[in-house]
């Protein structure tokens, strides 16, 4: 999603497993289906060995060699995500529906950029911040109104949910990059596995 380092890889990862929990725990989605498909994608640290036998003979595995985040960690990123998205469920009533619309029509024009998507995520959750008074850091307020925008926009545009994804997590790695990596301080660059 960002560049090809281990440490941009690694955030990548982060947010993703963060954004992909959140939607996944969230109530009232109608896009389970995509979000299925999209995360083989999204979270190559999923343990994919299920132990099938294969045609050949034998056993599918994924080399270990493609781990960025170990599974303890994984899994503390997924609880938090969780908890996120009970928050994010509670709060989800009181966003304007017309701030909603407007980011996903951008969605739907096609021709934006990701650049230009990204900005315009920026602007809703600006827009959004500015008009509710959350009882919360900003920081964390600023997260989950961006993944609870992620939601309703692809609740109205199932189909362009992989774009809505990676727009948020742009978004998240670029405004929020330092508050998710002390979401879970365990999880931190001296565990990456080089490729």
């Amino acid at each position: 999603m960002n560049q090809d380092t281990p440490t941009s890889d690694l955030q990548d990862i982060r947010t993703s497993i963060l954004l992909y929990s959140f939607l996944q725990n969230s109530s009232d989605c109608c896009f389970i289906l995509e979000l299925c498909t999209l995360k083989p994608q999204l979270l190559p640290s999923d343990d994919f060995d299920d132990d099938e036998l294969q045609t050949d003979g034998n056993r599918f595995t994924v080399p270990q060699s493609n781990v960025l985040v170990s599974q303890t960690d994984e899994e503390t990123l997924r609880v938090i995500g969780a908890q996120l998205a009970e928050i994010g469920d509670k709060l989800a009533a009181e966003i304007d529906p017309s701030v909603v619309q407007n980011l996903a029509q951008q969605f739907m024009m096609g021709h934006t950029s990701q650049e230009g998507l990204t900005r315009h995520m920026s602007q809703a959750v600006q827009s959004l911040l500015r008009t509710r008074s959350l009882e919360m850091e900003q920081e964390r307020a600023t997260l989950i109104v961006a993944m609870v925008l992620a939601k309703k926009v692809a609740n109205i545009v199932p189909s362009l949910l992989h774009q809505v994804f990676s727009t948020t997590v742009n978004y998240i790695n670029h405004s929020l990059h330092d508050y998710v990596n002390n979401l879970a301080p365990e999880v931190n660059e001296n565990e990456i596995i080089r490729m």
